[in-house]
Parts: C-alpha cells; sequence; structure tokens
C-alpha cells in the first residue's frame, strides 16, 4: 500500500510513477477523501478540546449555570460521535481506494511497455544441442508412464495431472533437495503453512482485492486457498511490532499453490506449464530499508543456485516497468530453457516489494530502543517453481533411447539415476 502522505505531497510524482506502469488511475478520489478526512479530524479534534475544557469548568461550578453547560456538552457529544461516524466512513473509502494502487517502481527499473521490454540481464550455461529431436515433457510424460493427464482430468478437468511412480519420487525429491540447500547452505528457517488463509491475510500480501478472480474462495469459512507461500508468510507478522535487532528474517517454505489459469483460447494447454494447483519451495525475507538491495541480491542467487546444481541452462531478466507484478518495485525473473518444448520458462519471479507488504500487513520495526517505527521492507522469490522444473529436468535430461538422465545433486534424494520407460 502507498503511503497516504506521499500522494498528498507528491502526487505529480506518484502519477508519474504509476504511468510508468502503465497505470492510469486517478489519484483525485483519493485526495479529496484525504483532505475531507482531515477536515473531519480537526473539526472533531477542536470540539473534542473543548468538551475537555468545558468539563474542567464543570466540575468546579454549581447552580443552573453547571446545568446548562452539562446540556450543551451532551450536544457537542453528540456531534462529535456523528463526526466519528462519518471519519469511519471515510477512512474506509479512502482504504479501499489504497488497497487498488500497485506499488511503485524504483528509479531504476528500466522503463518499458510489457515483457518485449524486459532486459536479460545474465544468462548461465549454453542449451544442449541434441543429436535427436528432443521431445516435449507431455510426450515423454506419457511414454515413460510417470504423468498421467487422461486421469488427472478424469479427477479434475482441464489443467490437472497425476505424477506416477518415479514422476512422483522426482518432484519429492526436488522438494527436499531445494528445502536443504535453502536451510543448510542459505540460511532460511523453514515454515509449515496453512493452506487457507483471511481475506485480511490475502489483502496484506497485495493478493486482494485485485486478483479476486484469480484465486480458489472456501465461501462458507470465507477463507481463501493460497497462490503462493508469499501470502501467509506476509501474514506471519502482520500487526506486530518487530524489535530492535530482529532484522533480518528469513523464511523458506514448501506448500502446494491454487490459481485460477487463465490464458488466450490455445495457449499453454498441452503438457503441466500452466496448471490449476502445483507445488512451490518460496524465498521470504523482511529486511531494513538499509540492507534491502543487498538482501535482494542475495535472495536472487539462492534461487539461481538452484537452476546451477541442477545443471539446468538459465537466464535471469530484469522486468522493465510495465510488466511489474502489482506489489513489486523491482523484480528479476529466472528462467530455465526447455528444448523439447523450446521455449524458457520461468521458474522463479524474485521481487523486491519495498514496504508495500508491510504497510498494507501493519507490520512495523524498531530500529533501536525510543526511535520512531518504520516499516520494514519485504523480498521474495520462488526457490523453486514446480512443475516447470520437472519440463526442465525431463526435457534436457533426455536421451537417445528415450530415458532421462538426472543431475547428480538429486541423486541422494531420488535413489535412481535415471528414469527410463517400465517393462513389462
Amino acid at each position: 500500500m502507498l503511503a497516504i502522505e506521499l500522494i498528498r505531497n507528491d502526487p505529480k510524482g506518484v502519477a508519474d510513477a504509476l504511468a510508468k506502469r502503465g497505470d492510469s488511475t486517478s489519484l483525485e478520489p483519493i485526495l479529496d477523501l484525504d483532505t475531507e478526512r482531515r477536515q473531519l479530524i480537526s473539526s472533531s479534534d477542536t470540539l473534542k478540546a473543548n468538551r475537555n475544557e468545558v468539563s474542567k469548568k464543570i466540575s468546579q461550578i454549581k447552580g443552573t449555570e453547571r446545568d446548562r453547560l452539562i446540556v450543551e456538552m451532551r450536544k457537542v457529544g453528540e456531534e462529535i460521535t456523528e463526526y466519528d461516524q462519518k471519519l469511519g466512513t471515510l477512512q474506509t473509502k479512502l482504504h479501499r481506494f489504497l488497497l487498488e494502487l500497485p506499488n511503485l517502481p524504483m528509479d531504476n527499473v528500466p522503463l518499458g511497455e510489457g515483457e518485449e521490454e524486459n532486459i536479460v540481464v545474465r544468462e548461465w550455461k549454453t542449451p544442449k544441442t541434441f543429436d535427436f529431436s528432443p521431445l516435449p515433457h507431455w510426450e515423454l510424460g506419457e511414454k515413460l508412464k510417470i504423468i498421467d493427464f487422461k486421469r488427472g482430468a478424469k479427477l479434475a478437468g482441464s489443467r490437472f495431472y497425476v505424477q506416477v511412480g518415479c514422476g512422483a519420487r522426482l518432484e519429492r525429491a526436488l522438494i527436499n533437495f531445494m528445502l536443504d540447500q535453502h536451510v543448510n547452505n542459505h540460511g532460511y528457517t523453514e515454515m509449515q503453512l496453512p493452506s487457507l488463509v483471511t481475506q485480511d491475510v490475502m489483502e496484506g500480501s497485495g493478493n486482494l482485492p485485485k486478483f479476486g478472480d484469480d484465486l480458489y474462495r472456501d465461501n462458507p469459512s470465507e477463507l481463501w486457498m493460497i497462490p503462493t507461500a508469499e501470502v501467509p508468510l506476509t501474514g506471519l507478522h502482520r500487526e506486530e511490532i518487530l524489535p530492535p535487532g530482529s532484522l533480518p528474517k528469513y523464511y523458506t517454505s514448501f506448500t502446494q499453490c491454487f490459481r485460477r489459469e487463465k490464458t488466450a483460447a490455445g495457449r499453454d494447454t498441452r503438457g503441466i506449464k500452466r496448471v490449476h494447483q502445483f507445488n512451490k519451495v518460496e524465498l521470504y525475507k523482511f529486511v531494513e530499508p538499509s540492507t534491502a538491495a543487498q538482501e535482494f541480491e542475495k535472495l536472487v542467487n539462492n534461487a539461481e543456485q538452484i537452476c546451477r546444481l541442477l545443471e539446468l541452462p538459465y537466464r535471469v531478466l530484469e522486468l522493465c516497468t510495465g510488466d511489474l507484478g502489482f506489489a513489486s518495485s523491482k523484480t528479476f525473473d529466472i528462467e530455465v530453457w526447455a528444448p523439447g518444448s523450446q521455449e524458457w520458462l520461468e521458474v522463479s519471479s524474485c521481487s523486491n516489494c519495498a514496504d508495500f507488504q508491510s504497510r498494507r500487513s501493519n507490520i512495523r520495526y524498531r530500529p533501536k530502543d525510543r526511535v520512531p517505527l518504520i516499516f520494514p521492507y519485504t523480498l521474495n522469490g520462488s526457490g523453486l517453481a514446480l512443475p516447470r522444473v520437472i519440463i526442465a529436468l525431463l526435457e534436457n535430461g533426455q536421451q537417445e533411447d528415450g530415458s532421462i538422465s538426472l543431475p547428480d545433486a538429486l541423486h541422494p534424494y531420488t535413489g535412481f539415476t535415471t528414469i527410463t520407460e517400465p517393462q513389462g
């Protein structure tokens, strides 16, 4: 959430920053509400101060003058109540407007209107060349009997699938491998989180109200199914004051994620690239603003390290202003190469959200005793997201005989080094 003080003091600067994202939302309704709200507060405070003065006087006098003042103060009390009710209504309206505004891009984010203008900042490992035509993962999965699309559709409809045997074991191995890396080597604390959260938690992370149509909801309980562990990780410290010396906080978590994937007709309908339910290991940090840039660089590198250990060719893109996510002020995407599908697949989107999420969640931090509270910065990124890692492993590891060779780092976790077509 943007600070109302920022909008009030620099409306043109905020409007210009929003325009870089392609957002043309008018700030006038917000400014009008803020003006009216402050006028009400001023009027109410004046009445309250007057009531306090007269109350002192009432305690010192008797007779008809005292009775008259008591009646007068009752009317003042009614006016104050009316002002407070109007103020509550205005604050609710203002809050709703602010919830709809996206984060502002940092000054060093490249300008651009969409994904075509994102910048490749680095690449790792040249994509492998094959002596045969590499197959896409949906053909490999069915041939090796490790992905069952028909039974997934039978159970839940389109964009669901079933993993079988070595396919299921491979995903479980990847999750354990990634968590171990982040906990043992990168210093994150592992968290087991609910898959259902309240509306307040969804709003705090920036998913509501903007993306309500893309989320799954349990109506009777008014709980929402998480689209990413970023949501409950943001909510861990909601409405808290973090004490001096408690930052940075590093969290990692494996969760199932649920999203209503909406794509253009006929696009990405084959395979497991865009599905409604998937697994993901998330990285999340609460940090002091002064260290956010360095901490963000480390988080991106933590996600890249997984790609390197899995021996997957990848590239890092810096997103332009027009392609930033709603809550992000700066984002780097990590994409791995899938030779059978012939495309780059995003397996991690790492974002510096500045104080946008902590302000929405009312998470505050006291840097030192007896100094003003500040809002910590939040950083997040996938470390990594499945099933696209599965796609890349299958397509990059395929051999001419139809088997899949797995990277050395996974062998202790899978218990097997290759995936071959079942015999018999």
